[in-house]
């Protein structure tokens, strides 16, 4: 039976195909197709009916699949796209199938929806799968890219970096925390990290313990770690928390914070002005 169903439905596969562009055309939603031209989307779907006739005819042939839902996935269009119209092919095979027949028991009836059945699950299972392996792609990508912005170190000044946080820091995040520390102090030769957590919403014991663990990993390969960005809520908490925050510098600005980095690497802060005073001053000595 399923051969004799196999040839039927491919020899009238014209006859399947335009009830099946009819139907497809008719639930099309605006929501994923209002980018696309209309003379895209026939042509896709003219691909697609065809691709589910090659994998029919030749009983699984993967190669068509794997090109047509690569294309689909660079085009952005969504899975729901594939599901509805591998389920309207169902029904309107189905359908056809039944027309050629005056009388069908519900056993002929079972039969002929498994053997539809059976064309269809090879082509859902391939193409999800497509769909899946480039979904999983693309969130290792954004996960390796959000990793990478979510604990950055910037130099700002010779031997100076500086560190912004943002947002939530959960345990994965501060691992990456002390990963980007220690490399970035050895890449920059940095002699004063400054560890801004301005953009923190919440320190709690969880949070400062990674904070203390990476200032002091920081230190013991040589390197100062001055914490900045204590607003006073974060002091209040911290104190009664019963965080020690002692072996190492903390200031409640970015800017106070970079005041002591040079300082620790003998460097200051100078006023152009009077400096400029003071050479004045001394060329006017000098002429009397």
């Amino acid at each position: 039976m399923p051969e004799v169903l196999r040839k039927i439905v491919i020899s009238n596969s014209d006859v399947i195909s335009k009830k099946w562009l009819a139907e497809i055309t008719e639930k099309r939603k605006p929501d994923y197709n209002t980018s696309i031209s209309d003379s895209l989307y026939h042509t896709t779907n003219q691909e697609f009916i065809n691709v589910i006739f090659s994998s029919i005819n030749r009983q699984g042939n993967t190669g068509a699949m794997d090109d047509f839902a690569e294309r689909l996935i660079n085009l952005g269009w969504p899975l729901s796209y594939i599901t509805e119209g591998l389920q309207t092919f169902r029904k309107v095979t189905v359908d056809f199938i039944l027309e050629q027949s005056d009388q069908i028991d519900s056993g002929e009836f079972s039969k002929i929806l498994n053997v539809v059945e059976d064309w269809i699950s090879p082509i859902i299972t391939q193409l999800v799968n497509e769909y899946s392996g480039s979904w999983e792609n693309t969130v290792s990508l954004q996960r390796m890219a959000l990793r990478e912005l979510s604990a950055p170190l910037i130099p700002v000044m010779k031997n100076i970096t500086i560190m912004p946080l943002v947002g939530t820091i959960d345990t994965e995040r501060a691992k990456s925390i002390m990963e980007n520390l220690l490399e970035g102090v050895m890449k920059h030769h940095s002699e004063v990290v400054l560890i801004d957590i301005t953009g923190v919403p919440v320190v709690d014991t969880m949070v400062a313990h990674h904070i203390i663990q990476a200032a002091e990993a920081v230190r013991l390969i040589g390197a100062t770690c001055i914490l900045v960005g204590i607003r006073p809520e974060i002091a209040q908490t911290i104190v009664n928390l019963g965080i020690d925050l002692s072996k190492f510098p903390t200031k409640s600005t970015l800017r106070k914070g970079f005041a002591t980095a040079l300082k620790i690497t003998n460097r200051e802060i100078v006023n152009l002005d009077n400096a400029n005073e003071d050479v004045t001053q001394i060329l006017d000595s000098l002429k009397k």
